[in-house]
């Protein structure tokens, strides 16, 4: 017998025979023996609803209060998942964040999962209940209803079983497993049977969308084996062949060597800002960054121009295209202090990135890129790197050009 969390996204759940389609899978898990909790998403669509009536509501709402309304789309799907269960034979339970509780902090909208107390949600399993548990919110010190921002129901999921030491976390979604890249894009592109959580936490943070990073962050700290799956699939539960995200040693002890790239990540939801004519002295950058620290604002690729006066610098970063405003915003506020000419922004960018564990052993990896790129008159705008992973800001328009090209470049396009 095993202890599994399993969880549903929202267009696994997003009408009433999709959640029965789900209810059929807890059920087999079920009948297999194993202790099952659920976490599942709102239905699909409900909370771009849900949002969109919040900003009619209030130009500039409460964060505390927009946690309160956009909760609310997980606590219908829990609901419902748990009568279907009941209908169908299975003891059910539906479970909100202030229940158990999930306690975050008090960062509305965007809060991280400090404890979840499951002493008396383990019981109810280890009784022969399923609890179904609101993914996406917590519960402030305070006592507030919280949010964990978009895709956070990956996060409740991954944290829940590593709280109740599950054996696995199994995250149904409307893809069948993680590829080298997007299907939608290259044809030829491949399922990957096994990914080690540095992959798939650079594939989450540069664009996949099959897993929200934080999610993956917590699965290897917490060393919680998830497999990704598909809810459209008529195998059920751990019949279904997914990708598994695993340790790296877990794949090594099978005799797997890894690939150099094990695939091709993109996001087109990045935004370039130009900082011009900074004052060339010790400290700026971190006047610069410390705002948007302050304001949440995650800034990844950086450059800084070569001063050619001596006296005054660029510095280009980007930042998620939904914070460019409030970016901008928060660097105008402080320009009197910072000293600097103007800031320049560009939305009209994509971030590309080869990625593999692989690199760590193999030189070249850089080389091939750039010239893969060069050879289809692709420009480069700013690059960064890390020990297995490469990225490229390029203009928006090349990205679908650059990803088919670096796919079949590494030998990822399938036979």
């Amino acid at each position: 017998m095993a202890r599994i969390v399993l969880k549903f996204g929202g267009t696994s759940v997003g009408d009433i025979d999709r959640i029965r389609n789900a209810a059929r899978k807890v059920k087999a898990e079920v009948a297999r023996g194993n202790e099952v909790a659920v976490v599942v998403s709102a239905m699909s669509g409900a909370t771009n609803q849900l949002v969109k009536w919040v900003n009619e509501a209030a130009s500039l709402p409460d964060p505390s209060e927009y946690d309160v309304v956009v909760a609310t789309g997980e606590q219908v799907t829990v609901g419902l998942l748990a009568l279907v269960l009941q209908q169908e034979g299975v003891k059910a339970r539906s479970w909100v964040s202030w229940q158990i509780p999930i306690r975050t902090d008090g960062a509305h909208a965007k809060a991280r999962i400090v404890d979840i107390e499951t002493a008396e949600m383990a019981r109810t399993m280890v009784a022969g209940e399923v609890p179904i548990v609101a993914g996406f919110q917590g519960l402030s010190p305070d006592g507030r209803i919280t949010t964990l921002g978009r895709g956070g129901s990956d996060t409740s999921a991954v944290a829940l079983a590593a709280a109740l030491k599950a054996d696995r976390c199994d995250i149904y979604t409307d893809v069948d497993g993680v590829y080298t890249t997007d299907p939608r894009i290259v044809e030829k592109a491949q399922k990957i049977d096994r990914v080690t959580y540095e992959e798939m936490l650079e594939m989450a943070s540069q664009g996949s969308k099959v897993l929200q990073t934080r999610s993956v962050e917590l699965a290897m700290n917490h060393h919680v084996r998830v497999q990704v799956l598909s809810s459209f699939d008529a195998a059920l539960g751990s019949d279904l062949p997914g990708t598994l995200v695993v340790d790296e040693d877990e794949i090594m002890a099978q005799g797997l060597e890894k690939s150099v790239v094990s695939g091709i990540a993109f996001s087109k939801d990045e935004a370039k800002v130009t900082v011009t004519h900074v004052p060339d002295q010790p400290g700026v950058a971190a006047a610069i960054f410390g705002p948007l620290a302050a304001a949440n604002i995650n800034v990844d690729m950086i450059v800084q121009n070569v001063s050619l006066d001596g006296s005054s610098t660029d510095i280009t970063f980007t930042v998620p295209r939904a914070d460019l405003a409030r970016a901008v915003q928060r660097l105008e506020e402080a320009k009197a202090q910072l000293k600097f000419a103007e800031v320049k922004s560009d939305i009209n960018v994509a971030k590309v990135s080869v990625i593999g564990v692989g690199m760590r052993s193999h030189a070249g990896v850089a080389l091939k890129m750039f010239e893969t790129l060069a050879a289809k008159g692709i420009n480069i705008q700013v690059i960064s790197t890390s020990e297995i992973k490469i990225s490229v800001l390029v203009a928006a328009e090349y990205t679908e050009l650059a990803v088919r090209a670096l796919h079949t470049a590494y030998d990822l396009d399938a036979a």
